[in-house]
């Protein structure tokens, strides 16, 4: 049986960082793994449901990761459809899309002609491609004509009202929508900007009702909401919440009747993420660790005392340590006061003492308790100087 193969996937975020490491290495290298997967299983469409950078105005180097990789899936013989997520700018990434469209790129990043999909045809029949680009509520509304419309799920319903307007007069058409939302049921990662209006960011999943098949943006995990409507998540994990999910894509089987099947593609991990934790020391000379020198690290130190440059120490041996945390055992000593309660009836130098003290998790030592003197002293005398 003859079937479209689309490939489903999101939230590039090309040119984001982590934890102020540089990605683009590992991007590029994540999505030509993608375009080389194109090409191993004959994959007739390639959604992508936004945020393919970002920033709304990316770097230099973000853009040509970005051409580079379109240009490869390309290539390998996929058509692609692309909407802008809440972290493109829809102007921007919909620029020069006619053009585009006639090498084989369709950007549906405009409000207007919503409901015009992009049409390619298979023995049988049409398949019809509804990109739906983020819709900010209060903008889209207007746009939209319908000025009372409130929150995400009044602007989506508009949206896919006029979708199904659209569908009910091409007979026998099979459809996909592309669409970045919180859909209810989905579950966050940290790594998300929010999307909330009046606290109100997810939209029920009925909204899509209607078509065959739904390709989700904005959630950074995979997850599958209805056999139609999936997030496909992020191809590399942007926050240490993500440690453990096992990033994919969807290869989507559409046959003369609709949605056939869809196959879920692992991809592969250009560099893991772990946690790390205990005393500074054992961390740096247990054997044990040398397995998580080329992984994103998040360290926690346990030392008593708040170790000095520990970071520093730490990427000595673990080039990739990008977060770092101070919990001494047993929890700090009078963290749990509130500020008034900590300062009540104490002298300048014992409420700096204390703060050294809390800060590192022992008190100054004579030299620094001189220093300590000497600082308030002259902080005194600054405050006589100006009376």
């Amino acid at each position: 049986m003859v079937v479209v193969i689309v490939l489903h996937t999101s939230d590039w975020h090309l040119g984001r960082t982590f934890h102020g490491a540089d990605l683009l290495a590992e991007q590029e290298a994540v999505l030509t793994y993608i375009a080389e997967l194109v090409e191993r299983e004959a994959v007739d469409v390639v959604v992508v449901a936004g945020d393919i950078y970002d920033r709304a105005v990316p770097s230099a180097e973000a853009v040509r990761v970005a051409t580079t990789v379109l240009t490869r899936i390309r290539r390998a013989g996929a058509e692609l459809v692309l909407t802008p997520g809440n972290h493109d700018s829809a102007a921007r990434l919909g620029a020069f899309a006619d053009f585009a469209a006639a090498g084989g790129l369709h950007l549906r990043a405009t409000v207007a002609g919503i409901e015009e999909p992009v049409l390619l045809q298979d023995e049988h029949g049409p398949v019809a491609f509804y990109g739906l680009p983020y819709l900010e509520p209060e903008p889209s509304r207007h746009a939209l004509g319908v000025p009372e419309a409130r929150g995400h799920t009044g602007v989506l319903g508009e949206a896919m009202r006029r979708v199904r307007a659209d569908l009910a007069g091409r007979p026998a058409t099979r459809a996909v929508v592309l669409a970045h939302a919180f859909v209810t049921g989905g579950e966050p990662s940290e790594s998300e900007r929010t999307i909330a209006v009046g606290g109100v960011e997810q939209v029920p999943g009925s909204v899509f009702d209607g078509v065959d098949y739904v390709a989700l943006g904005h959630l950074h995990g995979p997850q599958i909401l209805a056999e139609h409507l999936r997030y496909s998540g992020s191809p590399l994990a942007y926050s240490f919440s993500e440690a453990r999910q096992r990033k994919s894509v969807w290869l989507v089987d559409l046959d003369g009747d609709g949605l056939a099947g869809v196959r879920r593609h692992e991809l592969p991990v250009p560099r893991p993420l772990a946690a790390l934790s205990g005393e500074l020391t054992a961390l740096l000379t247990d054997p044990d660790h040398e397995q998580w020198r080329e992984h994103f690290l998040s360290v926690t130190v346990t030392d008593r005392v708040r170790p000095v440059d520990a970071m520093r120490r730490l990427r000595e041996r673990f080039p990739y340590a990008v977060h770092l945390d101070w919990r001494p055992e047993g929890g700090i000593p009078g963290a749990e006061l509130k500020y008034g309660e900590a300062v009540r009836g104490r002298s300048d130098v014992e409420i700096a003492r204390s703060f050294l003290d809390d800060c590192r998790g022992a008190a100054p030592n004579e030299r620094e308790e001189r220093l300590v003197h000497l600082a308030l002293e002259a902080a005194n005398r600054a405050e006589v100087a100006k009376l």
